[in-house]
């Protein structure tokens, strides 16, 4: 075999042959090929006024429109006239000063397509010497209109994300991984106090310690970011330049390298201060008593069950008690409501200092106070602060010109013996309470089996509630609702108990009774119907324009038929609808929300009128002052107590005056005991007032003369 000849069939070129096969290579027609098939367009020119081509590639089609043959010589146009009129003196410049250089240049300007669009061109040359000696250009053109559209594009992002970052009313930062500022805008600057971005910059070089209240949000906010790469309404407090403190919230994400490790952190920041304010704010009320600021029933099941988790882990005990002052009522119906509510925010106060900073105090309800106390000490330290509690509250105080003595019952319920749930221990503790006051005021009890006999006296007030109900015991007084010149608009009917066994019993305990035992739907008819027959009579009398006003029960709210009955009720009286004004609770209209307006729509359709009853103390919702139909705002007297007392104190009134009358809703403020509340209500825009300072509940024999001394001033 020759051992030229491979096995694969390929003939490799001996070196002799190689530099045979080369030299037959016609070299010129590889360079005319190569030349008119690259994408762009190879040229020749001399340096004129015109540029006169002497020779153009085939390229010059695409590029420019325009044949070889039309653009050589310039015999239909030239390269001076399809560069754009606005770069032909930069791109003559440019190539001037290469030819006066080393010679070489590159230039980017717009041409002319024949068809008339613009192109962008990179053009790439050198001033050489041609065959006959002279000076000319030789380069090459090509077309980069995408790129050069998409860096304008991108320019123009980055001009406009400038002008965004520069200008906008949000602030907006760059900040490194380590904790510093790397770029801010003018709004955040001004958020916290500095004149310029630079001076934020320099000022706030560690952002932990300098910026961040708790220095450890920050690396709570690098470790958000780090398990999702951003940090969503990240809300902090931080200090201003004049070590002022605000709340901020933060949007931030990490922008990654090409290594995926976070370059820097970018996001913006808002002054949240005011809406933290207002959440604390709603907070606050949620879970603490308007008159006393003490917590509530809400704070009082939690604070609860703290501490029996801590004793159950510890082993040991503590105890609930409690707290009913003897004889409150007295001083409220003697002095007034006013005179009764300072009494009690003294009481409050009392019982605060006079506890451990471990113990709690909550305010129960009208004259009500529980108290939550660890044995940290033992017994005997209980049995301490027990007496010391009695002590304090018997010490005399004086209000206005009031000498006041005051004692009180406390009953005591023992956890986890005596229960280990809230309910339990309440119920224990509020009977040792009663048993304490049957002993003679004035002293504690612990809670104890034989305390049963409490639970009896309970069935006995059930059973003679029973039987009020069925012997038409129960009477209905009207407490009158007034306009600034004190004449009537109307009255709310308010249900009375006069028990041959118990004498006068108070609403506040007959009607939870009621609400427990099923009779509070048999009242609320009763006061219905008889609201509605006096109402008529007087229409019939003359006062055609005076409403009445009945409390609806949540268990009646719930029934099916409460339209029905209404209208039955309205129907048999001969009362107009116009007449009949229906108040409702805040708590009764959450729930099942689609019944509840279903119900509410039957009524308006009929014509009552529709009120919130105690406004503010329950949800306080504006998604159901909006979607429910309702008429009248009633503000709790508990607001009104100290609507006079400066621009604080008045500020929740006022702003739910201000809800009121932009939901178009009538205002009516109870409890009015005194003048200036009176006056600031009325500046408020309050349209009807209700309280002691106009008329206590009046018999249905006393309302006549009512409505006509109101109808002669």
């Amino acid at each position: 075999m020759d051992k030229t000849v491979s096995t694969t069939g390929f003939h490799p070129i001996q070196p002799r042959q190689a530099l045979s096969s080369w030299n037959t290579i016609d070299s010129e027609r590889v360079l005319r090929v190569l030349v008119n098939n690259l994408e762009g367009m190879v040229f020749r020119c001399a340096i004129d006024e015109q540029w006169t081509v002497h020779f153009v590639s085939d390229g010059s089609r695409e590029l420019t429109g325009y044949c070889p043959d039309e653009l050589e010589y310039n015999r239909f146009t030239s390269l001076e006239q399809i560069t754009h009129p606005g770069d032909r003196l930069r791109v003559r410049q440019s190539i001037g000063q290469a030819v006066r250089g080393n010679g070489r240049y590159r230039v980017q300007y717009r041409i002319l397509h024949r068809n008339g669009t613009e192109k962008w061109v990179l053009e790439r040359g050198a001033a050489v010497l041609d065959e006959s000696g002279k000076r000319v250009l030789e380069g090459f053109l090509e077309d980069i209109t995408e790129q050069a559209l998409s860096q304008r594009q991108l320019a123009d992002a980055e001009l406009r994300y400038r002008s965004i970052f520069e200008d906008s009313v949000v602030g907006m930062f760059q900040t490194s991984v380590d904790g510093h500022y790397l770029a801010a805008n003018r709004a955040l600057a001004a958020l916290y106090g500095y004149d310029s971005p630079a001076a934020l910059i320099a000022g706030l070089s560690d952002i932990a310690a300098r910026l961040y209240v708790d220095p450890a949000r920050r690396d709570e906010f690098k470790t958000l970011i780090r398990e999702h790469n951003r940090v969503n309404d990240f809300e902090s407090e931080v200090y201003r330049r004049d070590g002022s403190r605000i709340w901020i919230s933060e949007n931030a994400h990490a922008v990654p390298g090409s290594d995926g490790e976070p370059l820097y952190y970018e996001g913006t920041v808002e002054d949240i201060t005011a809406q933290y304010n207002y959440r604390q704010q709603l907070e606050y009320q949620a879970t603490h008593d308007p008159l006393t600021g003490l917590p509530n029933r809400n704070l009082l099941q939690d604070r609860l069950q703290q501490v029996l988790c801590q004793a159950q882990r510890r082993g040991n005990r503590g105890a609930l008690a409690f707290v009913d002052l003897d004889n409150f009522k007295f001083v409220n119906d003697s002095l007034g409501h006013g005179i009764g509510d300072r009494l009690l925010v003294e009481v409050a106060n009392r019982l605060r200092d006079c506890l451990r900073d471990s113990d709690t105090v909550a305010r129960y309800g009208g004259d009500e106070f529980v108290l939550i106390l660890g044995e940290s000490g033992g017994l005997s330290e209980t049995l301490q602060i027990l007496h010391r509690v009695r002590e304090v509250v018997a010490q005399p105080m004086r209000l206005d010109e009031h000498d006041l003595h005051i004692n009180c019952s406390i009953g005591i319920s023992i956890f986890p013996d005596d229960g280990d749930d809230l309910e339990a221990l309440l119920r224990h503790a509020d009977a040792a309470m009663h048993h304490a006051k049957n002993l003679g005021k004035g002293q504690f009890q612990f809670y104890t089996e034989s305390l049963n006999v409490a639970a009896r006296d309970r069935l006995a007030l059930d059973s003679a509630l029973r039987s009020a109900v069925d012997r038409n015991e129960l009477h209905v007084v009207y407490q009158p609702k007034v306009d600034i010149r004190g004449q009537a608009c109307g009255f709310e009917a308010l249900v009375r108990w006069d028990s041959p066994e118990f004498g006068s019993v108070s609403p506040v305990r007959f009607i939870p009774l009621a609400e427990e035992n099923g009779l509070i739907g048999q009242v609320t008819r009763f006061v219905l119907h008889e609201a509605c027959q006096q109402a008529a009579a007087w229409r019939g009398q003359g006062f055609a324009d005076v409403r009445v006003a009945v409390n609806i029960s949540p268990s009646l709210f719930r029934e099916r038929d409460l339209a029905a009955l209404v209208r039955s009720v309205i129907d048999e009286a001969g009362l107009p609808p116009g007449n009949l004004e229906l108040e409702i609770t805040e708590g009764m209209l959450m729930g099942d929300v689609q019944r509840a307006l279903a119900v509410l729509k039957e009524l308006k359709a009929m014509g009552v009128y529709i009120a919130i009853d105690d406004f503010g103390t329950g949800y306080s919702s504006l998604a159901y002052l909006k979607r429910f139909p309702i008429d009248i705002l009633k503000v709790d007297r508990s607001f009104v107590l100290e609507c006079d007392a400066g621009h604080e104190a008045m500020a929740i009134t006022r702003a739910i005056v201000s809800l009121a009358h932009s939901l178009n809703l009538h205002v009516v403020a109870e409890g009015v005991e005194k003048q200036s509340q009176l006056a600031v209500l009325n500046a408020l825009g309050c349209q009807e007032f209700q309280g002691y300072l106009f008329a206590r509940p009046l018999p249905v024999g006393e309302v006549m003369a009512f409505l006509h001394r109101g109808a002669q001033s």
